[in-house]
């Protein structure tokens, strides 16, 4: 049994250790050990999870199993178009995963951006993760590449795009 709720400033903790089990397991494949930590550690910083939780800068979802935190969602209308969402985070524990959580969650996010009354969702995903074969099969599709500068490391993304 799982439940959806909104996370706040008290889950930071959680959101960050979710995201460290996942990132290695996901990512361990495809960069190196010091890219990962450098990324963990500036994306996933106590005080930035906790700036985006409180000022709304980001609104995160946490997915719950039997009352324990193993999922969570980040996302928010697009800075440069306020018309557009973007999922920037969706990360499941490794052992949840084939559960199904991911496209509870995306679609959670999906719903609340419909009630927004927006409709498109985009989301950017390392062109070497194999999660590409998820959203394409959630209905996402890639709409163009682009290589983020991220310290002394490049993010090389896939845009993907869906609209209803």
């Amino acid at each position: 049994m799982y439940s959806i709720r909104k996370a706040t400033v008290a889950d930071t903790e959680t959101i960050r250790a979710i995201a460290n089990d996942t990132w290695w397991a996901t990512y361990s494949a495809i960069l190196e050990k010091e890219q990962i930590n450098f990324m963990l550690n500036e994306i996933y910083a106590s005080e930035k999870i906790s700036a985006q939780l409180e000022s709304g800068g980001q609104t995160y979802l946490l997915l719950e199993e039997e009352g324990r935190p193993v999922a969570f969602a980040g996302y928010s209308p697009r800075e440069e178009d306020a018309n557009i969402y973007k999922l920037h985070k969706l990360y499941c524990l490794p052992q949840t995963q084939g559960k199904g959580y991911g496209k509870i969650l995306i679609n959670a996010v999906i719903d609340r951006t419909k009630a927004a009354g927006k409709h498109t969702l985009d989301l950017n995903v390392n062109r070497y993760n194999k999660a590409r074969n998820f959203y394409e099969k959630m209905g996402f599709a890639v709409v163009y590449e682009e290589d983020v500068p991220f310290g002394r490391y490049w993010m090389n993304d896939y845009v993907m795009r869906l609209e209803w």
